[in-house]
Order: C-alpha cells, then structure tokens, then sequence
C-alpha cells in the first residue's frame, strides 16, 4: 500500500504506524482478520505499507480502498509491483474535503480515520459499502466530518455552539453545492424556536450526487444545528443515528462548553454530553471520539464512555493511534458500541 502524502509534516511522520493501525481493524472487523500485521517499508524513499493475504476479492478490495492514508495499492510479485484497481466511496469531488483552510482545522486524513474506526466498531461494519449510514458529529465546527460523511454518501448531522463556525459552514456547503452544480434544496433555514424561544438555529437541505438520484429521491441529507451539544436530543430523535464521531476540544487551544459555562476541560463537556449522544444512537451503532491524552487519561476518558451506557472497545496490542498532534496535544482514538437489543424471554410461571 503506498501511503498518501500529508502537507502536514508532523502527520505524515505519523501517518505509517496510523495506517498500520487502521488497516488492523479493518482486517479484524470487516475482513474476518485474513492480513497480516503492516509492516512499514521503504522504496525508492518513499514509505509503503506491506502486508499479506490471499488474493483480495472485490469487496475485500472495496473495503481497502477507503483507508485514510491509502494512495495506491500493488500485488508485489517479486521486485514488480502490480496496481490493483480501487473503488473509492467518493461521491463529489475531493475539494469538498481539501477546500477549506482555516487556523485548527483537523488534519481530513485523521478525520476519515476517525470515522473509518468508528464504523468498523459498529455493527454496521460490513455494510460501509452499501447502505447508507447516519452520522452524527455533536462537535462538528466547520463540518470536516460532515463533509466525508457526504462523501461516503450517507446522510450527515452536525451540531456545534458556536455562531461563526455555523455560519461560515452553511456559507460554505451553499457556495460549493451551487458552484459544482450539484441538485440539492434547503428545506429549512432559520431559527428554532421552542415555548416562543429561539433554542438554535437550523439549517436542512437535501442533495443528491446526480440529477437522476435527485429526481428519483435518493437524497442525503444534511442537518446542521447550532446550539449546546448538551441538548441535541432536543433537536434529534432517540436512535437516529449508526455513528457518532467527535474531535473532542483538546484543553489547550479550545474551550468545550458544560453546564457550569465555558471551560478548559474537555472532561466536563463529555460527562454531560455522553449520555445525550448515547440516546442518539441506534443499537449496534458506535462513538468515536479523538481527544488530548494530555488533559484527560485514557482510563478517564474510557469510564466518562461506559458511565453513558456505552461498551468501550478494546482494539488490542497490535492498534496503536496515539501520536503528536504538538507540544501540547498528544492525541489518541477511543471507540464505543452501544449494546444491540437482547430478546430476554421470560421462564413460564407455574402451571
């Protein structure tokens, strides 16, 4: 697997051991764990990820073709290195992940890990290819998240506190849909009021990636809201969603918003917001949350997830995402599935 270049030069340094460690779970979840370890190599310089396996069938091929740092893959045969024909889940073109640039913008290469880890922790793994998930991120910003989910073609969610980062992504996603020429209308724009209150303001809009799909009603949907993590069930039905996938605020740079007001740890922000994002979820469906192993131990972080009803999941040895983000962020991955629903039938009484 030839690894995809990062203009990031502290991820890309990163970036080996991370795809090591995807495609573990990958090869654990979804491939009844048929590949061996990755093992980083180098040829001509340039840094490969060498694994191996049986002959790949298209649906194995299929899932490889959506790792985060994928670029090419080959069957080496001997020094010869034979490409193996991909087929990506891109909807839209790639500007739609790359285009916006602004200052903490998490890398698009780990956010697509991110949501790549949280799904194969879910029951829904197998199905990546070909059904069309929800995904929620209750810390979505300016929508990196959102943005792959569309891509991958499933339907997207996103609920953030702050106004300019509402704005400037409703500005965003209207701009490139009308540039691109992609069918799509808003079915709501404008403030949510509850008890003659505004509670938030809203945006939902449905596209669809041809004009075909949209006129036969295959339509994504997109439903952004701005307001309190801490209150998205208000906003969302019980059991909406298969996936939740949050960048936690790391502490440093970023304030998270709680219940006692604006504070600096991301601590208190998951305590109060787990059990709402749990709600959200559909049984089997799973949480991924990225955040500063500086500010919040993994142990900690672990038990804010289970104290929320939800099962933390092991990965194991062998899958290892903890790197440097900076000099004051060292992040890792932490996955959780909420429990399937369990028949229990009941003893007959006596007589």
């Amino acid at each position: 697997m030839l690894l995809l270049p990062s203009a990031n030069r502290v991820y890309a340094g990163a970036s080996p051991e991370l795809a090591a460690a995807e495609l573990a779970v990958f090869s654990r979840s979804v491939l009844g764990g048929a590949l061996s370890d990755g093992v980083v190599t180098y040829r001509g310089g340039v840094p490969y990820l060498d694994f191996t396996t049986a002959r790949l069938g298209t649906e194995a091929t299929a899932f490889l073709a959506n790792l985060s740092t994928i670029y090419a893959l080959f069957e080496a045969d001997g020094e010869s290195l034979r490409p193996v024909d991909l087929g990506r889940l891109a909807r839209y073109d790639d500007d739609l992940i790359t285009i916006q640039k602004y200052a903490g913008k998490t890398n698009e290469q780990f956010t697509k890990l991110l949501l790549n880890v949280t799904l194969m922790a879910s029951a829904f793994a197998a199905e990546m290819a070909t059904r069309k998930l929800a995904v929620l991120d209750p810390l979505c910003g300016r929508g990196t998240t959102l943005n792959q989910a569309l891509m991958y073609g499933y339907d997207a969610a996103g609920v953030d506190n702050d106004q300019r980062d509402f704005d400037a992504y409703s500005t965003f996603i209207r701009t490139w849909l009308q540039r691109k020429r992609i069918k799509h209308h808003v079915s709501f724009d404008g403030p949510v009021r509850r008890d003659g209150r505004a509670v938030g303001r809203r945006l939902q809009l449905a596209l669809a990636a041809s004009k075909n799909e949209y006129k036969a009603g295959r339509n994504q949907q997109l439903d952004l809201v701005c307001a309190d993590t801490t209150r998205a069930a208000e906003f969302f039905r019980p059991g909406t969603f298969d996936l939740v996938v949050a960048d936690a605020p790391y502490g440093i740079k970023h304030g998270s918003r709680a219940a006692a007001g604006l504070t600096r740890r991301p601590q208190d922000l998951l305590t109060a917001a787990v059990p709402v994002w749990a709600r959200l979820l559909r049984p089997g469906g799973a949480v991924g949350i990225a955040w500063n192993t500086l500010v919040a131990p993994r142990a900690q972080a672990e038990a804010i997830l289970a104290s929320g009803g939800l099962e933390p999941v092991e990965q194991g040895p062998a899958v290892v995402f903890r790197h440097r983000v900076d000099q004051a962020i060292v992040r890792d991955v932490l996955v959780a599935r909420k429990p399937s629903l369990v028949t229990v039938m009941a003893s007959p009484g006596p007589g």
